[in-house]
């Protein structure tokens, strides 16, 4: 099939629905379909390289309009010349619309807000303009399907637009399996990154870390003893300042490395991920933790949709809430002091690792195209 595959930016090191695209389009391409990436940056370090028509907007523009100058853009560049439109973006060009995030109708129209804040959004050119693309993506015609990545999303559709949430397929994302990582590995990976030899290390993986609890997990780093330490991987200026603010003796502990999308040896170099999130419809990074061989602790669902696909105890560690410091804190010291847990938790997760392989996504992808075009021929006919 001649597949166009639309979103903002290709690369994964600009996130986790980014980096779920890359995976996707790494399995559909070797498996013989013909793959374009309309985009509007596609990053230049990534290994997978496919055909890319570039759909660049001018930064001159407000986000919202360049979100509606984007979306009226791919829906003209790829209205020809494509078997399948597959988008994860806020428009109305895919046959494929794969929501990776809370729908914006469900934000506004759903959860609790103050009503003045909800009575303004009426009014609002930006939140109006959200709303019309999303309404345009998510309008049942024949030959198309919405895909949530997640049982939360799927459910907040639900609870949005009215409709069953039958009606929109869940596709969690998947995951690569990489060889096992021996002790001696781990010691030597660490040595490459300049990191301490010694010591408890957790991982915190984001593209913005304080909406992925890094003020919960330097909390409870106050709470545990002084050879346990933080890596946290994609830090950007507020995360800086968030880790500046601490005491010293928090400070000294804690290791920031600016994004990138080389991010397989900070995993091959820690002992266990922590993820107390406030906001992930799903969480690829503790499941690619998991695939590495890392213990992982999790904010529970709603916070975290990855929560509602492992079972607490058996998998993964699930926190009662994502502030509680103290319960974070806690499930590392468990972790770090009970090898048992920690063997009983990685023979859980190859179950996890076993339901989510990237081979897996893909074939129910190509099941869903063979529906939309077996649509489109009995339409035509």
């Amino acid at each position: 099939m001649s597949i166009a595959f639309v979103v903002d930016r290709f690369g994964s090191r600009f996130g986790g629905a980014e980096a779920y695209g890359v995976a996707l389009m790494r399995e559909l391409s070797a498996a013989g379909h013909r793959i374009t990436v309309f985009a509007r940056e596609y990053d230049p370090a990534c290994e997978l390289k496919l055909p890319f028509h570039p759909l660049r907007i001018g930064r001159r523009w407000p986000s919202w309009i360049r979100v509606w100058l984007f979306a009226r853009r791919a829906a003209r560049a790829t209205r020809q010349g494509f078997d399948i439109v597959h988008s994860h973006m806020n428009g109305w060009c895919g046959d494929i619309e794969v929501v990776h995030v809370t729908p914006v109708r469900y934000r506004w129209r759903v959860q609790p807000m103050p009503v003045i804040k909800r009575l303004l959004s009426f009014v609002s050119p930006r939140v109006q303009t959200y709303l019309g693309l999303e309404a345009r993506r998510m309008a049942m015609r024949p030959a198309h399907r919405v895909v949530a990545v997640s049982q939360l999303i799927a459910r907040q559709l639900e609870e949005a637009y009215g409709r069953p949430a039958a009606q929109f397929p869940v596709i969690a994302p998947g995951v690569a399996m990489p060889p096992p990582v021996s002790a001696d590995q781990r010691r030597e990976q660490r040595q490459a990154l300049g990191l301490p030899a010694q010591g408890t290390l957790c991982l915190l993986v984001a593209r913005n870390p304080m909406r992925k609890g890094l003020p919960t997990m330097l909390q409870a780093l106050e709470r545990l003893p002084a050879d346990v330490l933080l890596l946290v991987v994609g830090a950007n200026p507020a995360s800086r300042d968030c880790v500046a603010r601490m005491p010293e003796a928090v400070r000294q502990r804690v290791h920031l490395v600016a994004e990138t999308s080389q991010v397989a040896p900070y995993y091959q170099a820690a002992d266990l991920y922590a993820h107390p999130t406030l906001n992930d419809s799903f969480g690829m990074a503790p499941l690619e933790a998991m695939s590495f061989g890392l213990p992982v602790i999790l904010s529970p669902a709603p916070w975290c949709g990855f929560a509602q696909y492992v079972t607490p105890g058996d998998e993964a560690l699930v926190l009662s809430h994502p502030e509680r410091a103290d319960e974070l804190a806690a499930a590392i010291e468990r972790l770090r002091s009970d090898p048992v847990l920690r063997d009983h938790l990685r023979t859980g997760m190859r179950a996890v690792l076993a339901r989510h392989a990237w081979p897996e996504v893909a074939r129910q992808y190509i099941g869903l195209y063979a529906e939309i075009l077996r649509e489109r021929d009995s339409l035509s006919r």
